[in-house]
Parts: structure tokens; sequence; C-alpha cells
């Protein structure tokens, strides 16, 4: 067999495999574009706030699937509010935030890990939003999931005037829209605006996010827990209980449950949110407050799960119900599967 005979039949079958994906493309069941859902749920300047949101998210997209040939890998060598070290891609992400919100001309305000203090963005604005521009920064380099994480609220100050502590120190139920977009093997952007949790993946042909996962409900009964265990000797009896619980031998309950932790809030929950499971992030032994900040990661993922029929408690209290009394105040938080969740609760305050 020649040579050129051998290189016609490859080129045949590369043909017939680009045939086939090409068609699977064509054939892509899209559903109801993201701007369509908001026409029909929500009204014009939260639906104005929320593309211009998705659009600067779809740009964080891209610096992620390529971050490792951008030049946004690694540390800025600075510290943020929280005394943590900030990686060149969480400044950017927070900047492009920042930019997108400001167009939208909806967006009064803005809160972030990355900023010290509020930021007015458009003073005849309606809404303020509680951000975490990139949740799971330090998975970047590991190409592990990452996210985006926000909170929106109706500003309580007067329009046409500089936005106040007031406007986005408020309880999360008083909420008025939360998601998050996660980026893994796809993007994804899960959203509830009061009624439901839907999810809406970005199609990387045409560059729109498409309605992927409609009426998300977390399962009742979980059968994973997702907990960094190797800080155990620093928890409470209670906690730990509750995870030799977890990993008992139990039949009639279907024990032990799998023990997955990615390492990224915003990986673990999507994770959970889909499939049923519990994700803790604990105070530690003789502390008050967890690690997670209550404003933009709590409320926002609390507020989800519930819309999801799940619950979230700090081990005593509903998330929703705490009264934030500083931007990057902390929080424990217990968070997924009702079941598991009141069951955790059950062991922490016996």
């Amino acid at each position: 067999m020649s040579n050129a005979f051998i290189f016609v039949l490859a080129l045949r079958r590369e043909s017939c495999r680009f045939a086939r994906i090409e068609k699977l493309y064509t054939d892509m069941n899209k559903g109801m574009k993201f701007s369509e859902f908001l026409q029909e749920t929500t009204n014009i300047k939260l639906a104005k706030l929320l593309l211009s949101m998705a659009e600067g998210c779809k740009v964080i997209s891209h610096m992620v699937n390529n971050a490792g040939l951008l030049d946004v890998l690694g540390s800025k060598d600075v510290t943020n509010v929280q005394g943590e070290e900030v990686q060149k891609l969480d400044n950017l992400t927070n900047e492009i935030l920042m930019d997108y919100l400001r167009a939208s001309e909806t967006c009064a305000g803005y809160v972030s890990e990355e900023n010290e203090h509020l930021v007015t963005l458009n003073a005849e604005g309606v809404y303020t939003v509680a951000a975490d521009p990139l949740d799971g920064s330090s998975n970047i380099e590991v190409a592990a999931p990452i996210g985006t994480i926000f909170s929106i609220n109706e500003r309580l100050s007067l329009h046409g005037s500089e936005v106040v502590e007031a406007d986005f120190l408020q309880k999360g139920r008083n909420t008025k829209a939360a998601g998050y977009f996660i980026y893994g093997s796809s993007t994804i952007l899960v959203l509830s605006v009061g009624q439901g949790v839907h999810g809406f993946t970005l199609n990387t042909q045409d560059n729109e996010f498409y309605l992927s996962h409609p009426t998300i409900n977390i399962p009742v009964k979980g059968k994973t827990y997702s907990i960094n265990q190797g800080n155990v000797e620093k928890f409470d009896d209670g906690l730990k209980n509750f995870l030799s619980h977890c990993s008992a031998v139990d039949k009639d309950s279907s024990r032990p449950y799998s023990l997955r932790y990615i390492g990224s809030m915003i990986g673990d929950i999507h994770r959970n949110l889909l499939k049923g499971g519990i994700f803790i992030y604990p105070a530690n032994k003789g502390e008050a407050k967890g690690k997670l900040r209550l404003l933009y990661e709590c409320i926002p993922m609390s507020f989800i799960t519930e819309k999801a029929g799940g619950e979230a408690t700090d081990g005593k209290h509903r998330i929703l119900d705490l009264q934030p009394t500083g931007f990057h105040e902390r929080s424990a938080i217990f968070i997924g599967s009702k079941n598991m969740v009141q069951t955790a609760g059950e062991f922490l305050n016996k």
C-alpha cells in the first residue's frame, strides 16, 4: 500500500470525524437563551445588570481557559484585606466585574473580597452587588473548578446619592438574586431570581448562555460530604462525631458516605447541588466564626441552596437570618441536602 494511499485514507477518516463533530453541534438541543429567560422572569433593570455580569464572566471564562498561555498566573506579591495572597487573576477578575457592572447603569455599588471598602458605580443605580470574583483561585494553576459568586440586593439609600454600608449589610433573606459562574469542564451560570434555581451553559460556538439545567432541585438525601478532614483535630467534638457518623457502615442509610473535597467552595457545592451532599467549613475549636465570608460567599450560596430545596446554617442558625455587621465578616457554614444538614445540626447541638 503506497504512502499516498495511506495519506488519502487518513484524510477521509479525519473528514468523517469532523463531519460527525459538526453534526453534533448542528443538532445541539439549545435551550432558551439567558436573555430570553430574564425577559420572562424579572424586570428590565435587574435583567440589564445580570446580562452585564454574564458578559463580564464570559471574559473571565476565556481568561481562565487560557490562563497557562497568558501572563495571569501566580501572585501579585500583595495581600488583600483578609491577609490572603492575591493572585494576578483575582485582581483582573475584580476589575472586569466592576467595569461590566458599571456599564449596566443599574448597579449602584459593589463590594468584593478584593476591595477593602464599598465602591459606588452609579449613583442612579437600583441594585448593589457583593461578589467573590474568583472563588478557589488557589486552584488556578492545577485547573480545578473555580468560579465567581455573587448576590444582589436592592439599595436602601436614596437614588442619586452615594451608596452606604446599609445597602449591602442586609440579611440574606432580603436577597433579590444570587448565583455563581463555575469555570470547569463547562462554564455554567447557576442563578435564582427568587423563584427556583436554573443553570445556563455557555455555548462556545456562539458565546451565548443557554438554559441547560431547568429547575434544579437538590436531593433531600445525599451520599457525599465535603470537608477538609485533615483539620479534624481542630474541630469540636460534635463535628467529629458527625464525621464518624458519615464514615460508619450502615446499609439502611447507605453509609459510609463518600468524602469528596475539591478545595473550592464553588466546586463542591455545585456537585452537591446536582447530586446531593453536604459541604462543611466549620469554625475551629474555640473560635466563634469560620473562615468563609458571610456577605459574598455564604449568603449567595445559601440563597441558591434554599431555593433548590436544601438548607444552610452556621451550625446553629439559618445563614439567611444572620445580620451581617461588616463587608468581610466570616462565618461557619453547613450547606446542602436538607436531611444531611439537619443531621449535622443534631450532632453539633447535643
